[in-house]
């Protein structure tokens, strides 16, 4: 994994703060979910519970179908619109970011947009278990205008870990109601790998702004999207209805709606399993789009290759590219890079 120019790979290994809510966060999963997908298999952990490793099924390569081939000619790219390019999970790694960017060739060495009319999309979660989460939200920021003057534009999506980072600025320990006790945005944030040099960092410039994110959009045949979830559907039956109605609970500033979104936001692994392609359909039916692409579910977990939490396996997961899975209809951009995996910066769509 890249660190930048000059420096040595640095291998991480997924820990128990890095994956799970405080047992006070979790709620009861619903026995007859339409979507098996948004929980683990037979219900037994709640609804919004982010796993460790030792709760996942090992699933290997073979179960999980990685195609490359596009279903159906894509939509025609509109005169003036330079290519799309999509970036996964940041989570504080700014570094690393820098260097994904620049290999692509978006940014040059002076940290400058430096791709035209180019689109880009960033999926969502800056923040959280890496050094710099303020340094990356800057970065971003100052692209997204840089981006603009130059005719193209940086954009970004909502993920569970803004609506987690808003929440604890907003609400602190204020109690919750979880669904199965008290629960605070504060302690979820500290035990979901909060880091307490990007609160004292954070400005009302960064709250306005992760606020104002979008949760879902479509471009070029992409559903572009944060979270590997149906959830989204539970918030409007068209992208504007989703995204008004996520920006209007954030405006509202109620502490139990708020973390009801961000509960929902982290459910994962909707498409993994045989009911995937199902859900997926439903997503784009409503939304539009011929694939999904989305971040918050590490690669490594979606094919049960994760290192062990005490250390001792350091090999660490192999992260080449983006995952697509659920008969081609998903693509998986969380290359995992908070657990010795890739920071993931990819062109759509994908080719052959």
């Amino acid at each position: 994994m890249t660190q930048g120019a000059g420096q040595e790979p640095v291998v991480r290994t997924a820990t128990l703060r890095d994956f799970r809510v405080p047992p006070y966060a979790q709620t009861p999963v619903p026995p007859a979910s339409p979507h098996p997908g948004n929980a683990l298999p037979g219900g037994a952990l709640p609804d919004g519970y982010t796993p460790t490793e030792r709760d996942l099924p090992v699933i290997n390569r073979g179960d999980t179908v990685q195609v490359q081939a596009v279903p159906e000619p894509w939509p025609a790219r509109e005169p003036g619109l330079g290519p799309l390019y999509v970036v996964g999970d940041v989570h504080g790694y700014l570094d690393e970011l820098v260097a994904a960017l620049a290999e692509q060739g978006l940014i040059d060495s002076d940290g400058r947009w430096a791709a035209g009319n180019t689109r880009l999309w960033f999926l969502g979660d800056f923040t959280d278990r890496g050094p710099d989460g303020i340094g990356v939200i800057d970065l971003v920021m100052r692209l997204s205008a840089e981006a603009a003057a130059a005719g193209g534009y940086c954009k970004a999506l909502m993920g569970n870990h803004e609506l987690l980072l808003i929440g604890a600025k907003r609400f602190g320990d204020t109690p919750v109601n979880s669904g199965a006790g008290t629960a605070t945005f504060q302690a979820a944030w500290l035990l979901n790998g909060g880091q307490k040099n990007d609160m004292e960092r954070l400005q009302d410039v960064h709250l306005q702004w992760m606020s104002r994110l979008d949760a879902i959009v479509e471009e070029d045949g992409h559903l572009l999207m944060h979270s590997d979830t149906t959830a989204y559907l539970d918030y409007g039956s068209t992208i504007e209805d989703v995204n008004d109605t996520v920006h209007a609970i954030l405006t509202r500033n109620d502490a139990d709606e708020c973390w009801d979104l961000f509960r929902k936001f982290t459910k994962r692994f909707a498409f993994r399993d045989d009911s995937g392609p199902q859900a997926v359909r439903e997503l784009m039916a409503a939304y539009g789009g011929q694939r999904i692409v989305h971040g918050h579910s590490p690669i490594p977990y979606l094919l049960g290759e994760v290192g062990s939490e005490d250390g001792e396996d350091s090999s660490g997961p192999v992260v080449v590219g983006p995952h697509v899975y659920a008969d081609g209809l998903a693509i998986a951009m969380d290359g995992g890079v908070t657990m010795a995996g890739k920071l993931l910066v990819v062109q759509l769509p994908l080719h052959d």
